[in-house]
């Protein structure tokens, strides 16, 4: 797989080999990128009487944008793209999330940097009430989970994206469009080494230089399917990710037999106005989260279906999300129900609004809740997103 994703990259490197036009000033840079804000009401279990979460709150996730490209005589594509978050973990900072070129042309496509793999650019998604809810990334989270189980579960997010190398620097080839089907292939090396680092002037990077349990090497490989037949449009995609374990010593003297593995299929129908879809996905964890109990974790199983009707600038969606050993934990289970409706008032201008009811149940003997097996929260939420 790497000679293969090499080979890409080597046909991309004779593309930008090739001399440009006299008088060539490079790529001008335009600005952009989104405001997404809520208004929530949220009414959750709590663990104890030492924390309380609000039930009113203002929830918002900004990002900007820096993008640009430039075709070339040649008839290559040369472009940038960097994208800053500015309320990463709820902190006014102003944090980079994606910076990487590519190169494009007949043959495909070439990201270099740090941008999303193949598993996730290609991933079908099923329809959603509000995709920044109960989309297959969830970008704003109304529960909080802190008081939900006194910090036991940590994640913050109820999703299903494929994208276990996260933003690390990697890189990516994604085939043409062919008779409606397209492919795609990333390579990541060191992931939890990588993180945020550029390691642009520190040299690079020690192999298996990393904590006990570190992910090394990452590939994915991803696959979609478009077309349409008579009324009927068809999605299908399917993405598998496997990730070497840069050192298998875990917490508490165990050890992980497994790689970490992970993988989801999809499908999205669209009739008329009508939506419909489904996604199963699969993670292994590399049993990891297990290590300190000396205990094997089953897989964590993501199941979510989805429907919406579009009507003029109204679309009506619900969703139905379930994971069992959710975040790695065994026995735990989290469902979701999402109803809403998303009002376009404007280009790139929509007006939110949904409501959520999850519920967390654990179904072996040592609870992660006070209520001894479960817990849950319902969430009401009015916002606006906004592109620019």
């Amino acid at each position: 797989m790497k000679k293969l994703l090499l080979a890409s990259v080597a046909v991309g490197a004779l593309a930008v080999a090739t001399p440009a036009s006299a008088g060539d000033h490079g790529i001008k840079i335009d600005v952009g990128g989104v405001f997404k804000g809520y208004t929530v009401y949220n009414d959750q279990d709590e663990e104890g009487d030492t924390v309380e979460a609000r039930e009113f709150d203002i929830l918002r996730e900004t990002e900007l944008h820096f993008r640009g490209e430039k075709t070339l005589d040649s008839g290559l594509t040369v472009g940038l793209h960097f994208e800053t978050d500015l309320d990463q973990s709820g902190d006014d900072n102003f944090n980079t999330e994606e910076a990487y070129a590519y190169f494009s042309g007949g043959w495909g496509r070439v990201n270099f940097g740090k941008e999303d793999g193949a598993a996730y650019l290609l991933q079908v998604a099923a329809p959603s009430a509000d995709s920044n809810i109960d989309g297959v990334r969830q970008f704003i989270q109304p529960v909080n989970t802190t008081a939900l189980s006194g910090g036991d579960i940590s994640s913050l997010r109820l999703d299903y994206d494929q994208n276990i190398s996260g933003f690390d620097n990697k890189i990516t080839y994604i085939t043409p469009v062919f008779q409606g089907f397209q492919a795609g292939i990333s390579y990541t090396p060191e992931a939890d080494d990588n993180g945020e680092a550029t390691r642009g002037t520190n040299g690079v990077n020690i192999a298996g230089d990393g904590a006990a349990g570190d992910l090394g090497d990452v590939i994915d490989v991803a696959v979609r399917y478009e077309g349409n037949y008579d009324k009927l449009g068809v999605t299908l995609g399917a993405g598998y990710t496997l990730a070497d374990l840069a050192n298998a010593e875990l917490v508490g003297g165990s050890t992980a037999t497994d790689d970490r593995e992970a993988f989801n299929v999809a499908a999205d129908f669209d009739w008329g106005p009508f939506g419909f879809g489904v996604s199963y996905s699969e993670d292994n964890n590399a049993d990891l989260l297990a290590a300190a109990a000396g205990e094997e974790i089953d897989d964590e199983e993501v199941l979510v279906v989805g429907v919406d009707y579009t009507h003029g600038p109204y679309k009506l969606g619900a969703s139905y999300y379930d994971s069992d050993n959710t975040f790695g934990i065994e026995d735990l289970e989290a469902t979701r129900y999402t109803g809403g409706i998303v009002y376009t008032y404007g280009p790139g201008m929509t007006f939110r609004g949904s409501i959520s009811y999850v519920e967390y149940e654990e179904s072996d003997a040592t609870s992660l809740f006070t209520d001894t097996d479960d817990a849950d929260a319902t969430s009401v939420l009015i916002g606006t997103q906004i592109k620019f």
